[in-house]
């Protein structure tokens, strides 16, 4: 039967991710709008978010964080085309973003002394086969396989090479090993629900020293440039940023690390994902038309839940029969209100994506669970009656 109950917010996508809860236009009503960002007022609110946001991530005191343009897309590339090239790199890749640094390294940076540790959606690359002494470039949490690294015990701490870390699907809703990463990138717009655009980069002291000691072969645009006469550019990492940023944007972020703060902190956001996760667990082990995706349990992503439909009709479909099928599902579920952006990123295997982080609420996945039971249902019916 059609459920009556529908989620508060039907916000389930994995970017923009929902804002946080109680969010409202009215929190950007004192945004510095028409107002330089480099304006007294202006660049405090930029160190606001960068301090607050180190104090939530609980950043050693040593580490610069900075905002930096285009996203988490931004922070990486700047990181890859500043740092890489001094030693071999390994590269992890099981999902569509970490092959999208394949790319990068291999066809833009053309780098040759290039290892790739792939793994297919659903399982990790065997982390023990990374070289401590080659550079590392991964991502914590694969968003469009809903597969996360399970800790960063596979990550030597008298490594030789820098770990490059794109965390944009973790930050702000897993615990991340500082210790064990020299670069972390993530953006506004994933785990806090933050508008898009700008991303944060965060160094090492290490990678600091890489910067200092280690110039790339290749031109470096403006965007990425983080030195100057040799030195890092200390600017970048006091709210001097390298291109304009949306000072409504900046508001918008400082809402929600405020809310963040309010909320626990840390420890408040990893339990309100991890308790959604805990809540979808329980709803697949009782559901027969599908999975999770990861197939090792404690590699399971608590913010993008990537689940696979098991149903033999749909699995005998051809590959673009089963997309049309999962669109055509969800197509249900947004037209009823109850769930919108549920199917799985374009490059996954086709499937249902959960976007359960901690700006979502428990009782909006709770509500959420039986329309899509609903939704499968109807859609199987419709087959059938073609």
């Amino acid at each position: 039967m059609k459920p009556t109950r529908r989620p508060a917010n039907p916000c389930f996508s994995s970017g923009p991710c929902a804002k946080r809860p109680g969010w409202s236009h009215a929190v950007l009503d004192d945004a510095l709008l028409g107002r330089s960002h480099r304006s007294g007022p202006g660049k405090e609110r930029l160190v606001e978010v960068i301090e607050r946001s180190r104090a939530i991530l609980q950043m050693p005191a040593d580490y610069r964080l900075g905002i930096v343009p285009a996203s988490d897309t931004g922070a990486v590339e700047m990181a890859l085309w500043s740092l890489l090239g001094a030693r071999g790199v390994d590269i992890l890749s099981w999902e569509s973003f970490g092959e999208g640094w394949v790319t990068d390294v291999t066809k833009e940076l053309k780098l040759a002394d290039v290892r790739l540790l792939r793994a297919p959606y659903g399982r990790l690359p065997d982390l023990a086969a990374v070289d401590p002494d080659r550079d590392t470039v991964f991502v914590w949490n694969g968003t469009t396989a809903g597969v996360r690294v399970p800790n960063g015990e596979w990550i030597a701490p008298d490594r030789g090479g820098l770990t490059i870390c794109d965390a944009t699907s973790a930050a702000f809703a897993m615990r991340l090993p500082w210790d064990k990463l020299d670069v972390v990138t993530w953006s506004w717009q994933k785990a806090l629900g933050g508008e898009a655009g700008h991303g944060m980069l965060a160094l090492s002291p290490r990678a600091v020293e890489r910067l200092e000691s280690y110039t790339p072969p290749w031109p470096l645009p403006k965007l990425f440039r983080l030195t100057s006469g040799g030195k890092l550019i200390e600017g970048v990492f006091r709210g001097e940023t390298i291109n304009t940023p949306s000072m409504l944007c900046v508001e918008d972020a400082l809402d929600s690390l405020k809310w963040a703060e309010a909320a626990g902190g840390l420890d408040g956001l990893v339990a309100r994902a991890e308790g959604n996760l805990a809540t979808i667990a329980a709803w697949v082990e009782r559901s027969p038309w599908l999975r999770f995706l990861a197939e090792d349990p404690a590699t399971r992503s608590c913010t993008s839940i990537q689940l696979a439909i098991t149903d033999p009709w749909f699995n005998s479909l051809s590959e673009d029969a089963r997309f049309t099928t999962v669109r055509s599902m969800t197509a249900r579920l947004e037209a009823e209100g109850a769930g919108y952006d549920l199917a799985s990123h374009r490059a996954s295997p086709p499937g249902i994506r959960i976007w359960a982080g901690a700006t979502v609420e428990r009782t909006d996945v709770e509500a959420l669970l039986p329309w899509l039971d609903w939704a499968w249902d109807a859609e199987r019916v419709a087959a059938k009656a073609a």
